[in-house]
């Protein structure tokens, strides 16, 4: 048997199925489209779900794909050991209500027998203990022995997921020999060893669960197979593991080339080898995706991958950035397969290195506070982190839990993860919005879900704003209904429509409806399932009922306020990548008629230069008066031709791509001017960070520029009169203003420093001496923490060597304060802990560094206590 290699393997799994028919579809994004039930895509059926339930219409009843899929449920195990990974590629056929039980079986054995040829005589196949029919066609038209064929239970060989469509499954398994098995007498299939490598999984889609154990015969059957391309290159090159096919050994070795380490020398190295080897392929994959590391969702998935692997490289002695490097070998493996990530390759690299700067610049900080805290954990006895504690490591060291975990575990530490949930609470509550999941795809059930899926519309408003047509749905807000009545909320949907409904970004258009019986004012277009355009809105007048003829009238003014915005993004991005590098991605945007808001991928605050520069150069290509020219080609040729295509985006076979002039050239569904001139004007009005590695400009066009300058001039001429002076006299004035500020503030500190000072009096005879470190612990009058801080500086001086402890009352609030020296803190002061113990006495809380602590309280009265308790804390604290 040929050892094919990956690539070698995905290719001819494909050529295979399209021989039989199906459609070979590229992988879709690891992003779910539209299904909130998922926070990444983890398996080939995942994004096919609208067709198995209906909701879409496939594009082909044969579908074969090979998709990227990402896991992460056992991510603490990845690298333990060689089973465990979070990337890997998923081989399937799919059959929506076209071919059944028969000839995915006879296709799964003909593909890998006479086409991969694995030995039949290694290959036993699995079937659902009550699937007869599977079991008669494995036995009778295969040609299996009945003992060859196993049968499972319910938990092994049935698919579902709570309601909706479900069925028994087949398995083939490969024996792999007797090397890899346990030795046990029993061993055989469905043993827990490595001996028996299930490669192939039939799912035979066939009932519908009613949620209740009721389970009723789907009239369309469909085929759902699935086959982990790693897996059957593990069985096929005959090797130990995952880790070993072609392709991830390529990009294993490039680890130990960088680290210097060898691989199956050492178990804690190899468990770090194998975690980057995973991880960086994981975060190649996500990154060409459009995910960005944040502390949210699919943006934490990827933060916690790349700073695992970052801290892994440091166990191997890696020095400086590695990650982007260990990216091009996942790139150079992969590209075959997945061309995309060639083409987004500097960004990927981009994004690596950011992040690993990022974690590089906190994590040695970060250390050595989780090494102050296991000291003290040590010292107090304890195993457990606190869950604030942990939580403070993620919040100001970027940390995530489980690292902090997995370092503490090597040391035999636990942590308090339900106190770390607890101060994550409000994260995760948003986290969880954002992640509610309701039903099968994870959306609401909505009144468009009832409308059948046959009905689309036909878009016609690139080249006119009004249209004939007839009414094929009508909704209000909660049902299907055969007529709309004055007054009356609802849906239109249309045979076709000039509305350009939201989407890309996009709002969609706004405008009227009518007949001669009724007005309907449209407020939103909103794009749903399966081609269809809703015109949501309020009957103004009369009726409107299904099957009638109607004119449709989009907004003129709306359109074409939003047609200058739109076209202006396209300018801003090209001029944003010639300012800032070829790095810049877009990562959002939002085009209404009054504004524009462009989100983009940069890792840090653009100059005031580099703003301007911009938008000199939109302003300048307006003033250029370029044509606006759109054509309609295949997507390969249009990237040919160098339009730019944006992040994770699923393109059809044939795109729009806009052009305008030479300058920019762009992949859009959108609708734009007819000439850049139209645009009439260009004004930047804010540049922020929305995420780690995200900007946001927002920005105005046309009148509202103009609209813009008017407000700007008021509030001048608004300001000038509060000032007393001219429009051109208020920069000045405000700077002699604030230089008077600066001076009288300055005047005023000093004399509550001085007022402190006499306030306090001559305390030294207060100073006393604990185990022999000396200890100032006093109360003031009316003095904030600002002057707390002046005062313990030079009671420290006067003190030498020591701990000083301050306390006040000022406004109804307590301030604690705490300093320990040098020669103090050898001898175990800590004034982080300290203040922590002190602050409870006077009913607050806080902390901070060894050195220096402070905290604030609500009851005044408790500060003799917490002055009288300070030498009894700081005892328990010296060695």
């Amino acid at each position: 048997m040929k050892r094919y290699g990956v690539n070698e393997l995905r290719k001819m799994f494909l050529e295979f199925f399209e021989s039989k028919g199906h459609l070979a579809l590229k992988s879709f994004s690891l992003v779910p489209n539209n299904d909130k039930s998922l926070l990444l895509i983890n398996s080939g059926m995942a994004p096919l779900k609208p067709y198995f339930t209906g909701a879409e219409i496939p594009p082909r009843t044969r579908v074969t794909t090979c998709q990227k899929c990402i896991r992460t449920g056992d991510i603490e195990n990845v690298g333990k050991t060689a089973r465990h990974g979070t990337f890997f590629e998923m081989l399937g056929n799919f059959s929506f209500g076209d071919y059944f039980k028969h000839e995915a079986i006879h296709w799964s054995w003909e593909f890998l027998t006479q086409v991969v040829g694995l030995d039949a005589d290694r290959l036993y196949p699995s079937v659902y203990e009550k699937d007869d029919e599977a079991f008669a066609i494995w036995q009778n038209e295969i040609g299996i022995a009945p003992e060859r064929i196993f049968r499972f239970g319910k938990e092994d060989n049935f698919w579902e997921h709570g309601s909706g469509p479900c069925g028994p499954c087949s398995e083939i398994y490969y024996d792999r020999g007797e090397k890899y098995g346990c030795g046990e007498p029993g061993c055989t299939v469905g043993c827990e060893c490595d001996r028996y490598m299930e490669i192939w999984n039939n799912v035979f889609t066939q009932f519908d669960n009613d949620g209740e154990g009721h389970y009723a015969e789907l009239e369309h059957k469909n085929i759902d197979t699935g086959m982990g391309l790693e897996r059957l290159a593990v069985a096929v090159q005959d090797v130990d593991s995952i880790f070993d096919v072609d392709t991830i050994q390529a990009l294993r070795n490039k680890v130990c080339e960088i680290s210097g380490a060898s691989y199956g020398t050492d178990h804690n190295k190899d468990v770090s080898i194998r975690l980057i080897t995973d991880h960086i392929r994981s975060a190649t994959f996500m990154i060409s995706d459009g995910i960005m590391p944040t502390n949210e969702g699919r943006g934490y998935v990827l933060r916690r991958l790349i700073r695992r692997a970052a801290r892994h490289g440091r166990l191997l002695g890696i020095q400086g950035l590695f990650l982007a490097k260990l990216s091009a070998a996942v790139i150079a493996g992969s590209r075959d397969g997945y061309p995309e990530l060639e083409e987004k390759k500097e960004f990927i690299f981009k994004v690596l290195e950011n992040e690993e700067k990022q974690f590089n610049k906190t994590i040695d900080m970060g250390f050595g506070i989780l090494s102050e805290m296991e000291e003290q954990m040590k010292k107090e006895g304890k195993k457990l982190l606190s869950g604030e504690d942990a939580f403070k490591l993620y919040d100001t060291y970027g940390f995530p839990m489980d690292l902090t975990k997995e370092i503490l575990e090597e040391k035999s530490y636990e942590i308090d993860e339900e106190g770390f949930k607890k101060c994550m609470e409000e994260q995760r509550n948003r986290a969880r919005d954002a992640h509610e999941v309701s039903n099968y795809m994870g959306a609401d059930a909505t009144v468009y879900d009832q409308i059948d899926t046959s009905v689309t519309t036909e878009f016609t408003g690139y080249d006119r704003l009004k249209d004939e047509t007839k009414i094929t749905v009508l909704t209000t807000e909660t049902e299907l209904t055969d007529s709309l009545m004055e007054g009356q909320k609802g849906t239109i949907i249309t045979e076709c429509t000039p509305f350009y409904a939201t989407m890309g970004g996009q709002l969609g258009d706004s405008g009227v409806i009518r007949s001669g019986n009724g007005v309907f004012e449209v407020e939103e277009t909103i794009k749903l399932r399966g081609g269809k355009v809703g015109h949501v809105g309020v009957m103004k007048s009369g009726i409107l009922s299904k099957a009638e003829q109607v004119s449709m009238e989009v907004s003129v003014a709306g359109r074409a306020d939003t047609e200058k915005n739109h076209s202006a993004t396209h300018l801003l991005q090209k001029a944003l990548k010639t300012v800032l590098g070829s790095h810049v991605e877009q990562k959002g945007s939002l085009v209404t008629p009054t504004r524009l808001r462009f989100d983009f991928a940069h890792f840090a605050a653009m100059t005031q230069e580099e703003i301007a520069k911009a938008e000199e150069i939109v302003n300048r290509e307006i003033q250029e008066k370029l044509s606006v020219c759109t054509d309609v080609m295949d997507i390969e040729a249009a990237k040919k031709s160098g339009a730019m295509a944006l992040f994770g985006e699923k393109y059809t076979d044939q795109v729009r791509v806009v052009s305008m002039g030479d300058f920019s050239k762009e992949l859009c569904g959108g609708t734009h001017v007819a000439n850049t001139g139209d645009i009439m004007l260009f004004k930047i009005v804010s540049e922020s960070g929305v995420a780690a590695g995200v900007r946001r400009i927002e920005a105005l066009t046309g009148n509202c520029v103009i609209a813009y300058y008017k407000e700007q001039e008021a509030a001048l001429a608004k300001a000038a009169a509060e000032l007393k002076c001219s429009a051109e006299e208020v920069g000045s004035k405000i700077a002699h203003l604030q230089a008077e500020v600066k001076a009288l503030s300055s005047e005023n500190e000093a004399l509550k420093s001085k007022l402190a000072r006499n306030s306090l009096g001559d305390v030294m005879n207060q100073v006393q001496e604990v185990k022999g470190v000396k200890l100032l612990a006093v109360s003031v009058s009316e003095v904030d923490m600002n002057g707390l801080r002046d005062l313990g500086d030079q009671l420290k001086d006067k003190l030498g060597d020591g701990v000083i402890v301050l306390a006040s009352e000022k406004g109804g609030k307590v301030s604690l304060l705490a300093m320990a020296t040098d020669a103090a803190m050898k001898a175990g002061a800590h004034s982080g802990n300290l203040i922590k113990a002190l602050s409870a006495v006077v009913g607050g809380g806080g902390g901070g560094r060894p050195n220096m602590a402070q905290a604030g309280g609500k009851d005044a009265s408790k500060i003799p206590d917490a002055i009288a308790m300070a030498a009894e804390v700081l005892g328990q604290q010296l060695k």
